[in-house]
């Protein structure tokens, strides 16, 4: 299993007048999260690309327990709990400054070859930098 956590600071313009974040805007922190998790690995999205594969996301799931509030520092844990084949599955935990869980959710990404628009299996230096972590 995988864990990895990123701290994100709830901005002005991603609250309400009641000043709390957003709904939409916990999807983009599970993209931080995700892109940080495999950026602490020496992976990137861009490097993905550039190799010819992108993860376009098949399903997402969200459960609002508590608000994230404005100026808030919201740290985002990342689970991936087993090794990805065509498809990756993320799951998040969303916690305020005080430790409190306020958000949990998933996602399902996919592998796509980009010259046939097909799924296909991860590249084989991604599969080596994740083993190590379901051995």
């Amino acid at each position: 299993m995988l864990e990895h956590t990123t701290k994100i600071r709830v901005r002005y313009g991603e609250t309400d007048q009641m000043g709390y974040m957003y709904y939409g805007n916990y999807a983009e922190f599970y993209e931080v999260g995700r892109v940080e998790m495999l950026r602490s690995l020496g992976l990137t999205y861009s490097g993905m690309e550039q190799s010819g594969i992108m993860m376009p996301v098949l399903e997402l799931k969200c459960k609002y327990l508590k608000p994230a509030l404005y100026d808030e520092e919201i740290s985002v844990k990342v689970i991936m709990d087993k090794m990805p084949g065509i498809r990756i599955h993320f799951r998040y935990d969303l916690s305020n400054e005080k430790g409190e869980l306020i958000n949990t959710g998933e996602t399902l990404l996919v592998f796509i070859n980009m010259k046939t628009n097909r799924p296909c299996l991860p590249p084989q230096d991604f599969i080596d930098k994740l083993l190590p972590f379901f051995e």
